[in-house]
């Protein structure tokens, strides 16, 4: 099978990872674009080792590295004040930390290939994770709208919120409660399934509450293909049903990481 036939299933996922390290969908979409870009013109250095997914996803950590991103830079050289308030932040948590809890928690990879992907032992991947998830839920509290109509996962997601050490300032099962419930409280996150009870849109709840105010936003969905297209304006943090705990966790802590409206610690 071709390369790119073999890559192809592995795209949505890897920009997911990109946006969520980056807090950006723009940012994370180019630097997946520089990753391809680096694979078309030498085929020949894609890693031939490892599972195709593994070399894809070593490609774009070379591609990370060699530009900086930690600083905050971009593969077009942008800035922007997120990425201040990030530079900010790191300072307090390191980069290798924060990487090695979203190729884990949120990707799902081995702290075996995690350590293959980071030039590390496992155990030391081990060790970066649990200092990741000890300094970031440090840095950020916040009052959290649960945008959720399955009564069961809504009380999963507000047991990790609670946990996390943030509040939940209110549960909505439908796009207009979600909109009346976030202009009430304000919140400083929200977490919204895509589909909710009266067939209306988690997303059309979300762009109205940003219509009214700035929030980050994290979308919970079972077909997260669906939202990782990179063809159009997408969300930057995404959940995948059904989730793990951690992965939860490690969303939260990037969506309020990359938070524009929180000064940095």
């Amino acid at each position: 099978m071709p390369l790119g036939q073999q890559l192809q299933p592995h795209l949505p996922f890897l920009r997911r990872y990109a946006r969520a390290l980056t807090g950006s969908q723009s940012h994370g979409d180019a630097y997946v674009r520089a990753a391809l870009e680096a694979i078309v013109a030498a085929p020949g250095d894609f890693p031939a080792d490892v599972d195709p997914r593994l070399g894809l996803y070593e490609i774009f950590h070379r591609i990370w590295s060699s530009t900086n991103l930690e600083e905050g830079a971009s593969p077009t050289g942008d800035d922007t004040e997120r990425q201040a308030i990030a530079r900010a932040r790191l300072a307090r948590v390191e980069p290798l930390s924060r990487q090695a809890l979203l190729l884990t928690a949120m990707e799902g990879f081995s702290h075996q290939e995690a350590g293959y992907l980071m030039n590390m032992s496992a155990d030391d991947v081990g060790l970066q994770v649990d200092q990741a998830m000890a300094e970031i839920e440090k840095q950020t509290k916040a009052d959290v709208l649960i945008i959720e109509d399955e009564p069961i996962i809504a009380m999963d997601i507000e047991m990790i919120v609670r946990d996390m050490g943030h509040d939940v300032a209110a549960i909505a099962v439908t796009r207009d409660e979600a909109v009346e419930m976030a202009l009430a409280h304000r919140p400083g996150l929200v977490l919204a399934d895509i589909q909710l009870a009266d067939d209306s849109s988690g997303i059309d709840a979300v762009t109205d509450i940003l219509a009214e105010f700035a929030v980050p936003v994290i979308f919970i969905t079972a077909f997260p293909e669906r939202l990782l297209t990179g063809e159009r304006p997408e969300p930057t943090f995404l959940i995948t049903k059904p989730f793990h705990h951690s992965t939860v966790k490690a969303a939260i802590s990037q969506a309020l990481f990359f938070d524009t409206a929180t000064s940095p610690a």
